[in-house]
């Protein structure tokens, strides 16, 4: 299909075409029920963390140990991410192919410079104190929850640069249109999660030490 085709079907596409066709309409109940285990999933390993976060063993206390001005700058940025990938799926309901890219990629880079900070948050424990993940009872539910919380992000990154391509290709059709939708209900699932992150692990260790 060429750019002036696909400009053509988008013209004529419904204002919400994630919800055009019943399929479109299941993935997004499907998508739902999935996102429902994967809280499930999550307040099982915050469950965890919280029973554990006293027994650092011979490591330094989560008091001791976090910066929260780099936690505060990954934050905002993911939240920021949150706030783009809101404005792509209004670019989608306009039928804006060029701003719904844009505003993706930008959600892309976004979750790159959280993942980066996360890296190096890892790094400089792992350096400079020597906190491994077998350094402690807390150290082992602490990196679990925050590295399984990265793994969400790494393959929301994936995914959303795949439909990139996608929709790059296709354009915007009642088929990618779904896609694009559930794609934004993941990453804000994976924001609210790191806003939980956030609170429980960084800001409660900060302050109960």
């Amino acid at each position: 299909m060429t750019t002036l085709h696909a400009e053509q079907a988008t013209n004529k596409l419904p204002h919400e075409p994630e919800k055009a066709t019943l399929e479109g309409r299941n993935k997004i109940l499907g998508f739902w029920l999935f996102l429902a285990g994967e809280a499930v999933l999550f307040g099982t390993l915050f469950a965890t963390f919280l029973t554990l976060r006293n027994q650092v063993a011979d490591g330094p206390s989560a008091s001791e140990l976090f910066s929260l001005p780099i936690t505060a700058v990954a934050t905002l940025i993911l939240l920021v991410s949150s706030l783009t990938s809101v404005f792509s799926i209004q670019a989608m309901h306009r039928g804006n192919v060029k701003s719904l890219l844009t505003w993706l990629t930008v959600t892309v880079l976004l979750g790159l410079g959280f993942l980066g900070l996360e890296i190096y948050e890892f790094y400089e424990y792992v350096t400079h104190y020597g906190y491994g993940m077998t350094t402690s009872a807390f150290s082992s539910s602490f990196y679990t929850l925050v590295g399984f919380h990265g793994a969400h992000v790494i393959f929301g990154i994936c995914w959303i640069s795949l439909l990139i391509g996608q929709v790059a290709r296709k354009g915007l059709t009642v088929v990618t249109a779904p896609k694009i939708y559930v794609s934004a209900m993941y990453w804000h699932f994976v924001d609210v999660v790191w806003v939980f992150v956030f609170t429980v692990v960084y800001l409660l260790g900060k302050v109960v030490g």
